[in-house]
């Protein structure tokens, strides 16, 4: 217990919340404030007109370890709530839906080699693609971070 209240209070200093989830689930996953959500559990930061994105934390938690991650090609249009790519685990595979429209003008090769870095920092190293926003409203109807853990509360 003292373990969980002192990560609690580290993630805090962070800035970072806490989740805790139903017996057989992980113990808790970060939902980090200043990111926007989609409800198929991926996160789109956007600095200018350009979004980074990738799968949050929960996503990547009930996946499990992520041994593989198709990325789309640099220059391709990806539409909000289409697949732009899979992340595959040793116990499934999934689509990646994109949370907005846009060009993908940069994908992480960090991936190809290392795909477990979606485990390990699903909100800094782990991240997917960068998309050239072509539509900034869409940002709107995603997820702030309050509302995205209670979503995932509903799992």
């Amino acid at each position: 217990m003292a373990l969980k209240a002192f990560g609690s209070f580290a993630l805090g200093k962070l800035g970072l919340q806490t989740q805790v989830f139903a017996a057989g689930s992980r113990a808790f996953a970060t939902v980090a404030p200043g990111y926007k959500y989609a409800t198929s559990h991926e996160w789109a930061k956007v600095d200018g007109d350009t979004a980074t994105i990738g799968i949050s934390d929960h996503a990547q938690g009930e996946l499990g370890d992520v041994v593989y991650v198709e990325l789309p090609d640099v220059g391709k249009q990806v539409k909000k709530g289409e697949t732009f790519g899979v992340v595959e685990s040793v116990k499934a595979a999934s689509d990646v839906y994109s949370p907005v429209s846009g060009e993908v003008i940069e994908t992480n090769q960090v991936l190809v080699d290392k795909p477990g870095t979606v485990n390990t920092g699903p909100f800094k190293d782990g991240w997917i693609i960068k998309v050239k926003l072509s539509n900034p409203a869409e940002l709107n109807s995603l997820l702030d971070s309050d509302a995205y853990q209670k979503e995932c509360d509903k799992h």
